[in-house]
């Protein structure tokens, strides 16, 4: 899809120059300083050549059989550079030039124009504003950066072209090979989804890597890097997720959902690895391209000291590995070299005077273990052991295994050719314990993923028309936070449990109602001013007789008009109270980005402030809604106490289900919380207790 980028036949340079230190020079430097076969044409009305190469006036005098423009002149040249290229039949284009909508108004304009030219021409648009791209299969270097790496089978795409001149500079260091390297820039055409979607057919890429800023099309993003992952992993490092945007929200899940949950939502659903960091993007990468997936979950550490021994095995059990079993044949082959000091079980120690050819033996025993499916090797650099032997034994010992090792060196000056030996034979190197572990505890989450059954998402019979009919009248009077009484008809009509209720207008018809309903009864305002009505004063709880009703009532509407003087109050909400049954929430909020998002979590007044809540996108299935109950304390809960009966969780998993058909049936709702839903024991019920739901615009229009 994209090969006249990653593999064009001849390559000219709009805006080559002959003066060092400028961009176009870089350019022609680059592509004809690593090997491309391929001829390069340097486009320079001023020139007659540059660095030996013809240059031409203009693009419509180039030869005819270019596949690909790099063009680094002024901003406001662009956009015609790029209807030129058409004409000339160039289907490809890398934007060098800067000066777009990352510099105000006027550049964004610039911008739309430069996007209208890639439609009308039919030319396809990497950048603008980037560093360029590097792809070693066909050694292209079509970018201006000062390093050139390795051949390896890690691709890395990033919106952040000065992060990727990092990037190169820390892989050289480390022989760190790449198939490709893409700097994004403004994405006015190609976006990290075509690239990822392009990548994942490429057979010189095995790890797809990157660092985003924002993602262009949430939903087609996890659709797309889905199936993708199921074929080769992808790992990101997302910036900018900013909580920001929850501040506006009413409702509790919005108030504690924000971006940086969103995103990690989406790459959950879409099998994508999260990176918290570059250093953690680079460690999760390297093992990924170094080394087979980790089978299961049992983990050996091979160690010549046992402080970093305990250390990696303390990271085992706090990532939710195991720690490997050794067998008793494999102890009494590790006993017949090791001193009667050494430590045969897990970690296994060899102890500090340990030569460097024990690490080759003891390897070998433990990588024939059947109940280990992967291992750490950690050294201390020791007066007595030669280093560089150490990890030639390593590598003799790995090489044909099928079991993943990540290795950790534990210094500096000492290791450090040990360390260039391991990473040019593909043991990947962790300076730390605990880094190797968590690598390895990568490769065991990839192959999960893989393992997932295929989503099924379980439809329930519900009523539409009701839930269409009350949006309607509410949107139609311009009230967006639908009433509780409007919710709650909403909730029923998708299956929920509601309570009993009457609305009341004076006190006269609140006792009427709660004799009605019947004793002990719950009061509420009603009023579309008032969102959190407990913070109010607008609600009452076990009211047992008329008395009682009559001054809950009155002292309500004096307490709401000294709280709130300017709200609407038509009346209360007289319910009938539930008593049995544990209290959970259960809510939705809209992602801008990725849609619906689902949140479970303790139910009541405090979930704002415990926040012990989980979230997943809709729409969901059933086993990933059971997942959301396992992510939060509040299971443990559910589960009984002290001799307490068990929630019945299937039925909590279904409400959370049914609120997600909700929302993907509605997507005019923006926000809304069952707070609290009272979840009975086994065989019993699931009573929305309270409800909130707010509406945006229906067609557009609010």
């Amino acid at each position: 899809m994209l090969d006249k980028f990653f593999a064009p036949k001849a390559v000219t340079v709009v805006g080559a120059s002959r003066e060092e230190g400028k961009v176009g020079h870089s350019l022609i430097k680059n592509l004809t300083g690593h090997g491309f076969k391929g001829p390069v044409y340097p486009v320079n009305p001023k020139a007659a050549d540059i660095m030996g190469l013809k240059c031409f006036p203009d693009i419509a005098s180039l030869p005819d059989g270019v596949d690909l423009a790099v063009i680094a002149i002024p901003a406001k040249l662009v956009p015609s550079a790029i209807e030129e290229c058409g004409r000339k039949g160039i289907g490809a284009a890398i934007v060098i030039s800067a000066g777009f909508k990352e510099v105000g108004e006027k550049g964004k304009e610039l911008e739309q124009q430069l996007f209208n030219a890639s439609m009308a021409s039919g030319v396809r648009i990497l950048g603008p504003n980037c560093l360029g791209l590097i792809s070693t299969q066909c050694n292209l270097d079509a970018s201006f950066a000062a390093h050139y790496p390795e051949k390896g089978d890690i691709a890395v795409l990033s919106q952040s072209g000065a992060l990727c001149t990092a990037i190169l500079d820390w892989a050289v260091r480390n022989h760190i090979g790449f198939s490709k390297l893409i700097s994004i820039g403004n994405k006015v055409d190609i976006d990290e989804e075509g690239l990822i979607e392009a990548l994942s057919d490429d057979p010189d890429t095995r790890v797809i890597v990157g660092y985003l800023e924002d993602i262009t099309n949430g939903p087609h993003f996890m659709r797309t890097a889905e199936r993708v992952t199921k074929k080769k992993p992808i790992i990101l490092i997302k910036a900018g997720t900013t909580d920001a945007g929850s501040k506006a929200a009413s409702s509790h899940t919005g108030s504690i959902a924000g971006a940086r949950m969103a995103y990690q939502c989406a790459f959950r659903r879409s099998g994508v690895l999260q990176a918290p960091s570059l250093e953690a993007l680079f460690d999760y990468a390297q093992i990924f391209s170094y080394q087979p997936l980790l089978k299961d979950r049992k983990i050996a550490v091979l160690t010549n000291a046992g402080g970093p021994g305990i250390m990696a095995a303390d990271a085992v059990e706090n990532i939710g590995l195991q720690f490997a079993e050794i067998s008793e044949a494999a102890k009494d082959k590790l006993r017949k070299f090791l001193p009667a000091a050494a430590n045969v079980a897990n970690p296994i120690d060899i102890l500090g005077d340990a030569p460097a050819e024990v690490y080759g033996k003891a390897l070998n025993i433990i990588l024939d273990e059947e109940g280990v499916d992967g291992i750490v090797v950690l050294l201390t650099p020791q007066a007595m052991i030669d280093v560089e032997e150490a990890a030639r034994q390593i590598v003799a010992a790995c090489r044909g295994r099928t079991k993943p090792v990540a290795a950790s060196f534990i210094g500096a000056e000492r290791v450090s050719n040990g360390i260039e030996i391991l990473q040019k034979n593909r043991i990947p190197h962790y300076p730390t314990p605990e880094r190797a572990v968590e690598a390895l505890g990568m490769l065991g989450e990839y192959a999960k993923w893989l393992e997932r059954p295929r989503r099924i998402i379980r439809r329930f019979a519900v009523n539409t028309t009701k839930v269409d009919r009350v949006i309607r009248f509410s949107h139609k009077r311009r009230q967006m936070n639908i009433g509780e009484q409007e919710s709650k008809e909403i909730l029923a009509a998708y299956g929920f449990t509601v309570p009993g209720d009457r609305l009341a207008r004076n006190s006269d018809e609140a006792v009427s109602a709660a004799s009605a309903i019947g004793y002990p009864v719950v009061m509420k305002v009603v009023s579309p001013d008032i969102i959190h009505k407990s913070d109010a004063g607008g609600v009452r709880v076990n009211l047992t007789g008329p008395s009682q009703v009559r001054d809950a009532y009155e002292l309500m509407m004096m307490r709401i008009k000294e709280k709130e003087p300017n709200a609407r109050v038509h009346g209360v909400l007289m319910q009938e109270m539930v008593t049995e049954g544990r209290e959970i929430i259960v809510g939705m909020t809209r992602d801008p980005q990725f849609g619906p998002m689902l949140m479970f979590g303790l139910g009541g007044i405090y979930v704002e402030v415990l926040r012990d809540v989980s979230f997943q996108l809709a729409p969901i299935t059933s086993e990933e809604a059971l997942e959301m109950l396992f992510g939060t304390k509040t299971y443990k809960l559910l589960q009984g106490v002290r001799g307490e009966k068990s929630v019945d969780m299937q039925l909590v998993a279904e409400c959370i289900q049914r609120i997600s058909q909700l929302a993907m049936d509605f997507p005019m709702i923006e926000e809304m919380d069952i707070n609290p839903l009272k979840i009975s024991a086994e065989g019993g019920r699931a009573v929305a207790v309270d409800a909130r739901i707010r509406i945006g615009a229906i067609n557009g229009q609010l």
